[in-house]
């Protein structure tokens, strides 16, 4: 049975890490379609007078698969520790850049004629080349902002769960998942909407953008705490209590620093 262990962990990063790559790249793809959360509920606009802006829950569709990133960034940082998080955070940082790359590519490749002149459901006549570029040519301070926060995000994330971890030891889950969570995200909020729209917007604006943005990601990091137990439970079953445990701890002692 112990002989069988690594492998079952060696296979558990695979999964986990699929899942972090496969979210984390979709929703940099879908990031560009922007929606109302309220009118996605059937709800009214929120109009929340925030330093003087009136605010809607306006969001990314980014926002809708984050939550699952989060939930893998907290149990690879449980059982894999910052090394794991670390490693794993550059190389979805690598190939979003290579995304871009060739959706940059892509948008200046020579359209079919055929191809150009498209018609939607209705029959309406929809220029497909233009629409193309539109949606994914995103501005270059977007991308760069994002890819920054994502980084800088996951840092301080894997930072304070892991020194959260070391208050409450194996208990209390929820304080250092939902507490990094809270964290890195407020700091996320802001990095990205500075490094793209400084110089564009006001400070008031983005802080006012970024506060509204931080409100949803409260009540999701909040909302997720059952998922991340639901998660660790599955993982605890599949590795072994003892195991678990033991690695879980490994993982917390090779932790040290932010960098």
């Amino acid at each position: 049975m112990e002989n069988t262990q690594p492998d079952k962990r060696h296979r558990l990063f695979i999964i986990l890490a699929g899942i972090f790559i496969t979210n984390t790249v979709l929703a940099e793809m879908i990031g560009v379609k922007i929606f109302s959360a309220e009118g996605t509920l059937g709800l009214q606009p929120a109009h929340l007078n925030i330093l003087g802006f009136t605010m809607d829950f306006n969001l990314t569709a980014g926002v809708v698969i984050w939550p699952v990133v989060f939930i893998t960034t907290d149990l690879i940082n449980e059982y894999f520790g910052k090394p794991g998080v670390k490693r794993i955070s550059y190389f979805t940082a690598m190939l979003v850049t290579y995304a871009f790359v060739v959706i940059f590519i892509s948008i200046r490749l020579a359209p079919a004629d055929f191809w150009v002149n498209g018609t939607d459901s209705e029959g309406n006549a929809v220029n497909m080349h233009h629409a193309f570029n539109k949606i994914f040519g995103q501005g270059q301070r977007i991308i760069l902002g994002s890819l920054t926060a994502f980084i800088i995000g996951q840092l301080v994330d894997v930072f304070v769960f892991q020194q959260l971890r070391k208050v409450t030891g194996s208990k209390m889950l929820w304080l250092r998942a939902t507490g990094s969570t809270l964290v890195s995200q407020f700091v996320d909020s802001f990095v990205v909407l500075y490094i793209a729209f400084a110089g564009t917007f006001t400070n008031d604006q983005i802080v006012a953008i970024g506060i509204t943005n931080y409100i949803y990601k409260f009540i999701v990091a909040i909302a997720l705490t059952p998922l991340i137990y639901f998660g660790h439970g599955l993982i605890d079953r599949y590795l072994g209590k003892e195991y678990a445990a033991r690695i879980s701890e490994e993982a917390s002692h090779g932790s040290k620093g932010f960098f």
